[in-house]
């Protein structure tokens, strides 16, 4: 089993990364969320990984997280849900929003994800509810909100689709006072 890939970035699509190690290029295909976490092309990243073998193919699937791994197992389980689904729905946000919602039995944000209708998103709360519901009691979402410009300017790099360690290095003794000045300068470093 490939549990975990490290190594550089050769391809970065929308659907799916190709991740060099050892001289040989995995393909994953990736959740939209997780491609948020990938930098872009030559540089190192780590994705958790699970292997599907079929008579036809060997399917890799790519992870930021292994809580977001652990997620797809858990939609695999579901009866109807494959990998392309169970992707699909993990594009849909953060795993601990998607736990949340199935905790919760918010079929309606379940809905919002392309190709899930309503049976598959009750399917997908009534499956998963009990196993799911004692993870998110037991570790509540703890959302904090800064002001300082540094993290301000670093979340809206991320959001740009810049990798945390790129963001990092860009906004390393970048001048300025605001999120927009180090923002400004971090666009500007990026593209010498």
């Amino acid at each position: 089993m490939i549990a975990l890939l490290q190594g550089e970035v050769a391809v970065r699509r929308g659907d799916h990364v190709v991740v060099s190690c050892g001289g040989v290029g995995y393909r994953l295909a990736v959740s939209a969320e997780t491609l948020r976490h990938v930098p872009r092309v030559g540089e190192s990243t780590t994705l958790f990984s699970h292997l599907i073998v079929r008579d036809d193919a060997l399917l890799l699937y790519g992870f930021a997280t292994e809580e977001e791994r652990d997620l797809f197992l858990l939609l695999l389980g579901v009866q109807s849900v494959g990998p392309k689904m169970a992707i699909a729905v993990l594009s849909g946000g953060p795993p601990r929003e998607l736990l949340s919602a199935v905790a919760s039995g918010d079929t309606a944000r379940l809905q919002a994800v392309p190709g899930i209708g309503k049976r598959t998103a009750e399917r997908i709360i009534v499956e998963l509810r009990e196993k799911v519901g004692a993870a998110v009691v037991d570790d509540p979402i703890v959302i904090t909100r800064t002001d300082e410009p540094h993290a301000l300017a670093r979340e809206g790099l991320i959001g740009l689709g810049f990798g945390p360690q790129e963001v990092d290095a860009l906004l390393d003794g970048a001048p300025g006072d605001t999120p927009e000045a180090l923002i400004a300068h971090a666009l500007k470093a990026s593209r010498r």
